[in-house]
């Protein structure tokens, strides 16, 4: 694998996307750019009902020039080796993703969940799609509700420390207490977010 990859995020809001072939793969990767926001085409011998009610649309292979051409991003992911060939050389100026080959295109789409409003991505350089699930679930045993509640305080920390204190090291250094506050954590632990809130308000009123 190249060792060129890094991780990024896209913002795929009004951007569009054609995915050639709509087995379990294709239709995976539909419908998470359709929940970023994108325009999505297909090029496919059938349709998903489920695809076409989020909003997808379908097209013939026939138009795949035409529709290559209008896409921002690609994905390859039929399972016929010749078609996935023609359009790779078609996609040469794109974003392309291959779902079967991956280090043939320049844009790798990573396994990835949430919990909250935190995003995971697990890439494992395409040796192991199997091990890609077991971290992922390793990795929901160990955040819990807890770590959301903390990430939404810090937030709220981050807004009101930034009216109040404009060196950043002095921010962090306030952050950190807030993370390790006994009496915070205990709120925390107990799910009571807003009187945390309360009680990090009472705690940074007096900062100059």
């Amino acid at each position: 694998m190249n060792m060129g990859w890094t991780p990024l995020y896209l913002d795929m809001l009004d951007k569009n996307v054609l995915v050639v072939g709509s087995g379990e793969v294709g239709q995976r990767r539909a419908e998470r750019f359709i929940r970023a926001g994108a325009n999505v085409t297909i090029v496919s011998g059938h349709t998903s009902d489920k695809l076409k009610k989020m909003g997808a649309i379908y097209k013939p292979r026939e138009e795949l020039k035409k529709w290559v051409d209008w896409a921002d991003l690609v994905v390859v992911a039929s399972g016929d080796p010749q078609l996935n060939q023609e359009v790779t050389f078609l996609s040469e100026d794109k974003l392309l993703n291959r779902a079967d080959y991956p280090e043939e295109g320049n844009l790798i789409v990573p396994s990835s969940f949430s919990i909250g409003d935190v995003q995971f991505s697990i890439f494992t350089q395409g040796k192991s799609p199997l091990m890609a699930k077991e971290l992922r679930k390793r990795i929901q045993s160990v955040v819990g509700k807890k770590d959301i509640f903390q990430l939404e305080l810090q937030h709220f920390t981050r807004q009101l420390l930034k009216e109040k204190v404009k060196d950043q090291k002095k921010r962090r250094d306030y952050l950190y207490q807030i993370l390790n506050d006994k009496k915070i954590n205990e709120f925390l632990d107990s799910g009571e977010v807003e009187e945390a809130q309360v009680y990090v308000t009472h705690l940074l009123e007096n900062l100059n």
